[in-house]
């Protein structure tokens, strides 16, 4: 049997829909492409459009690295 903690999980930021998804593709892309030194990423559909108020961008530039990362919104 698991574990409520196990079936919800908390994100970071005010919505974890908008972080967690997009913090786990960033770990995927740096897992697999760790001599990059530029990451470009850009947000489609309700991560474009409520991105920064729920903190997709800021977390996607605390996983990539805030210096290395363009966040577009399309």
């Amino acid at each position: 049997m698991k574990s409520i903690r196990e079936i919800y999980k908390i994100g970071k930021g005010p919505s974890s829909s908008h972080t967690m998804g997009p913090e786990r593709a960033a770990l995927l892309f740096q897992q697999r492409y760790p001599q990059a030194t530029f990451f470009q990423v850009t947000l489609y559909g309700s991560l474009s459009k409520t991105g920064v108020g729920h903190g997709t961008d800021r977390v996607l530039k605390d996983t990539l690295g805030e210096d290395r990362t363009k966040i577009v919104f399309s």
